[in-house]
């Protein structure tokens, strides 16, 4: 797969009507990587760009061209052509949104590169536009949040309690997005929970904040605040907050949020979120893993969900079924907290 830089060196001598001529040619084994990434809009996302930038090292004997999109599709695409036009040896992409790259990946498919898809999914007419995909359950990681709900509310004698939620969407669009709100609809519709209020925070604090605020202020019977991901529900908190509410196990509104960042769960420690689903951002290993079986001339899984694990603030919920299948739910401590990765 990977380029061959080499160098000739021509050397002609004309002295006593003799030429010569010396070649020398070298090789260099650095793979480039070229890896666009959404942006830095959240705790999480720095946590994935540090994983990708650590594991493709000049050490690791890699480049790595690494692209800010800011949260913009079009900065993508630009990023894309560009790394075509250097002809990297890999394209490693994070998209903001599922659909619009049938084009340019068709054009990174034509110079040959392969794209490698982490994060977010991308909805394409033709799949072989991408070699592989690494990222999470989107919807699953819903469908167990709102499972631990249930299983929670039950427990805590309110399982016939009129319960009303409000969701703090991702980016409209997005995988996380999509897959975290299908499995809060769902639920919500299976449970007979009422969702009053969907706006999207744009999975940044800020947004959070100001969207939690709004619904304050045209719903004063919120019991539930689902945050698709860490920084929405710092913003929400805040918001909460500042309203004279509560927030926790005995406080007026429960906040359930993912990503399980080091942040996030230290407010899962304290009971601020009273539940938290991982999302898990270390995907350079996983991406270095696909590139070096590719490398080999090995194939690689199309599609591959990494394992991701749940927190709560206590023990009243210690497992839940999604699908027949049984999923732990871990009793957050400082202990667990001060091993993180992230």
């Amino acid at each position: 797969m990977k380029k061959k830089m080499v160098t000739a060196l021509l050397a002609v001598s004309m002295l006593a009507g003799l030429s010569a001529v010396n070649v020398m040619a070298a090789d260099d084994d650095t793979i480039t990587v070229g890896f666009s990434q959404v942006g830095a809009e959240s705790d999480w996302r720095t946590a994935n760009t540090e994983s990708m930038k650590s594991t493709f090292s000049e050490d690791n004997g890699y480049e790595l061209i690494f692209d800010d999109a800011q949260q913009k599709q079009e900065n993508q695409l630009t990023a894309i052509r560009n790394f075509i036009q250097q002809e990297v040896d890999y394209i490693v992409l994070a998209p903001v949104t599922e659909t619009g790259w049938d084009t340019v990946l068709q054009e990174a498919k034509d110079a040959g590169i392969p794209v490698i898809i982490v994060d977010r999914m991308v909805d394409v007419s033709d799949d072989s536009l991408y070699t592989a995909w690494v990222g999470s359950n989107f919807k699953l990681e819903g469908q167990k949040a709102m499972a631990w709900l249930d299983a929670y509310l039950e427990a805590k004698g309110r399982g016939d309690e009129e319960i009303n939620l409000v969701d703090i969407q991702g980016t409209i669009g997005a995988s996380a997005q999509i897959g975290r709100t299908e499995g809060l609809e769902e639920a919500a519709k299976e449970y007979g929970w009422n969702i009053v209020a969907q706006q999207t925070g744009e999975f940044t604090q800020a947004k959070g904040q100001e969207v939690m605020e709004s619904m304050l202020k045209q719903h004063d019977n919120i019991n539930v605040v689902y945050c698709e991901n860490d920084n929405e529900a710092f913003g929400a908190i805040d918001a909460i907050e500042a309203a004279g509410k509560t927030v926790g196990p005995d406080g007026d509104i429960l906040v359930m949020s993912f990503d399980t960042t080091n942040a996030g769960l230290t407010d899962t420690l304290s009971g601020k979120i009273i539940c938290d689903t991982e999302c898990n951002p270390l995907h350079g290993p996983r991406v270095e893993e696909i590139i070096k079986k590719l490398e080999d001339g090995k194939d690689v899984e199309k599609k591959a969900y990494v394992e991701e694990e749940m927190f709560a603030y206590d023990d009243t919920v210690k497992s839940v079924k999604v699908d027949d299948k049984d999923y732990d739910v871990t009793k957050i401590t400082q202990e667990i907290l001060d091993k993180r990765a992230y």
